[in-house]
């Protein structure tokens, strides 16, 4: 097996963690999760985050081919389509993103799921190349229908990028109140993460800590398995489903949902420049 090296960077605002995945050999790299930075008060967007990331892709030689996307977050705007024009690489989402995105199209009268926006789309069960590697895919459906788990497999190690299914123990794991989501469903993904093995290293998508400890980029199966306060080993799948229910019914909407939503689902694009040079996303009423 390959030697992989993993690296991980924390955006404050968003509380996001963006994973940067080297083959060693080769320097064949994959960028999980980039986070474009976005004031929802200006409506101003840039890119300093992801730059520095960009920075080190540039400076070490590296070879970009992927850009892993775990699922259509709705806490962050994806800086996807920014780092495949200045670093290359495709972007990779789960095949079953049209039904997301088909929800959300009717939410903002947009088209998404009738274009072509996204690179590379996959399933369970399917690799992509990463020089001598190669990375798993596992669907992980439960916080939304189409999140994924990336797993990469070094000579001493298994990581898996988990997206938003787990947290750490005391924040616990993925609120299942979005259009798609199912308690029942996140129950049975964790259990295909936790069959990863004791070892496993989980690399996570957020971090929430609070004031008594540093946010944790990863974690492995077995601690989370002792302690994680929704889901540790010998809850059952109904004692779960009542818990989350219960979490999920005092939950308020993430800050940047509407705007997140609308530059997900297609693929980081941003809506066209008007006449003007401007560029609009909606806000429905209800």
């Amino acid at each position: 097996m390959a030697s992989i090296n993993i690296e991980s960077f924390y955006h404050q605002d968003s509380q996001t963690f963006c994973h940067l995945i080297v083959d060693g050999e080769t320097k064949t790299a994959a960028l999980v999760d980039p986070v474009m930075d976005y004031n929802a008060a200006g409506g101003r967007f840039s890119y300093s985050f992801i730059s520095a990331i960009l920075a080190i892709i540039k400076d070490r030689q590296l070879t970009l081919s992927w850009i892993l996307e775990t699922h259509i977050h709705a806490d962050h705007l994806t800086a996807a389509q920014y780092v495949k024009q200045h670093a290359g690489g495709q972007v990779v989402t789960a095949n079953c993103v049209t039904q997301v995105q088909q929800h959300f199209d009717g939410v903002f009268d947009l088209r998404s799921h009738e274009e072509a926006l996204f690179d590379v789309l996959v399933k369970s069960g399917d690799t992509l190349p990463l020089g001598g590697s190669v990375i798993e895919v596992l669907a992980t459906p439960g916080h939304t229908q189409a999140c994924l788990t990336y797993v990469v497999k070094s000579d001493e190690q298994v990581s898996a990028f988990i997206g938003d299914t787990l947290f750490m123990p005391d924040v616990g794991t993925a609120r299942c109140d979005f259009p798609g989501g199912d308690g029942a469903q996140l129950y049975n993904s964790i259990q295909t993460i936790y069959a990863l093995g004791d070892d496993a290293k989980l690399y996570l998508c957020h971090d929430y800590p609070p004031d008594n400890r540093q946010a944790s980029a990863n974690i492995s199966v077995a601690l989370q398995k002792q302690n994680n306060i929704h889901c540790r080993q010998g809850v059952s799948k109904e004692q779960f489903i009542k818990v989350r229910q219960q979490r999920d019914e005092t939950l308020a909407p993430p800050k940047l949902l509407l705007p997140s939503l609308q530059v997900n689902i297609r693929a980081g694009f941003l809506p066209d420049v008007d006449s003007e040079g401007r560029r609009f996303l909606r806000i429905p009423i209800r």
